[in-house]
């Protein structure tokens, strides 16, 4: 049934990204060389567990700028769904609407899913930290919600 997409791991380049983001402006890696960048996989828009991890975020915005560290949020999701979540929950960050998912596909955050015994193709939750050299510094399979700006920082060293 699935496609398998492998996961890029620690130490290995950051595969090259391009999107559209929900100001319906481009975005690609290369506006981040030389830059920490969490490039945070989620499943939805609206979504209960989506919002709180996205919240998380948004509530330590402030010391994860400070740390130096970028953050895009990526899902399959239009940008007009993107647009309604960044604004209800007043986001600071970009979300890539990756409707052809090619982004999720070269980080392997798509692939087969599973929820009450049914299995289907959608989006893995999982973050990964670049580094300055856009090498993949740690990759966080599953983060935690409630407190994923410190799985962040901490998988910097911050």
């Amino acid at each position: 049934m699935a496609e398998f997409y492998p996961i890029p791991e620690e130490g290995e380049p950051a595969p090259f990204f391009t999107g559209i983001t929900q100001e319906n402006k481009p975005i690609s890696s290369d506006q981040f060389k030389g830059k920490k960048l969490a490039l945070y996989f989620y499943p939805r828009d609206n979504t209960s567990v989506c919002t709180v991890q996205a919240c998380n975020i948004r509530d330590h915005y402030s010391e994860l700028i400070k740390a130096g560290i970028s953050i895009v949020g990526v899902s399959d999701d239009p940008v007009d769904k993107h647009v309604h979540f960044a604004n209800k929950n007043s986001l600071p960050f970009p979300l890539i609407a990756d409707t052809e998912q090619i982004v999720l596909k070269a980080y392997g955050a798509h692939g087969e899913k599973s929820m009450y015994g049914r299995k289907y193709m959608g989006t893995k939750r999982m973050t990964f930290l670049i580094d300055e050299n856009g090498l993949i510094k740690k990759v966080i399979i599953k983060p935690k919600s409630k407190i994923h700006a410190s799985e962040i920082l901490n998988g910097f060293g911050l």
